[in-house]
């Protein structure tokens, strides 16, 4: 059986290792989540869709409709994600729920918006096409790039994480709890440690000292033991 040997007197370990990597975890998974959502903001830039219009000045022009105004969605699942990635060095054990919830949400939003646009890519252009020319009116055939299978894709790792999230977040309180508590040890241990020493290397204590010196959970006999000749 391995034991642990115990440091200097009134020193205790600053981090437990199950402290130190709970923080890991959720530092790693703090650059997931930032690195999803920056996934989802590219994917909302790009141009989506090429729709050939006819204006109201019977001209022929080509509008280009970008992923975010074919598929509004992609914007507000980045931002969810985002606030996502903030949380996560705030939440414990039922709050994680709450963040893996938000992810899981945030990632069908992208998979609802370029499935959206992949079944109907005239009905997701119309309204920049309004917007553009005055009226939703699509002449020819609607050219879809590889976008939407991009964000597709997107959607589906970003679905990913939130189950990898709520695999990987089952310590994350305990750990914050048993970080705060051996922290309070440790500097106890080293106030109290202190001042013991301190109280001995002076010589005679009356009886207020003794009384502090019980209060710090020391032992004034200890002191005249020492004292004796």
């Amino acid at each position: 059986m391995t034991t642990t040997s115990p440091g200097p007197a009134g020193e205790a370990p600053a981090t437990p290792p199950a402290a130190g990597g709970a923080r890991a975890g959720r530092g790693r998974a703090a650059g997931v989540l930032l690195l999803t959502a920056a996934l989802t903001g590219v994917c909302a830039v790009p141009t989506w869709l090429s729709v050939p219009t006819d204006s109201v000045l019977g001209v022929t022009e080509t509008v280009r409709v970008s992923g975010g105004s074919a598929a509004p969605a992609l914007v507000a699942a980045a931002l969810v994600l985002l606030a996502a990635t903030g949380a996560i060095a705030l939440v414990g054990r039922i709050g994680r729920w709450l963040v893996v919830a938000t992810v899981l949400l945030a990632g069908l939003l992208v998979v609802g918006g370029a499935v959206s646009v992949l079944r109907d890519p005239a009905a997701a252009a119309a309204p920049t096409v309004a917007d553009r020319i005055g009226i939703e009116r699509v002449v020819g055939e609607v050219a879809v790039s590889p976008w939407p299978w991009v964000a597709l894709g997107v959607g589906l790792l970003v679905v990913a994480v939130a189950v990898w999230l709520a695999r990987v977040s089952g310590g994350w309180s305990v750990a914050g709890r048993h970080d705060r508590t051996a922290g309070a040890a440790a500097t106890g241990a080293r106030d109290g440690a202190a001042a013991g020493s301190a109280a001995r290397a002076e010589g005679p204590v009356d009886e207020r000292d003794q009384w502090d010196a019980l209060s710090r959970g020391d032992d004034p006999t200890e002191q005249a033991d020492d004292e004796r000749p």
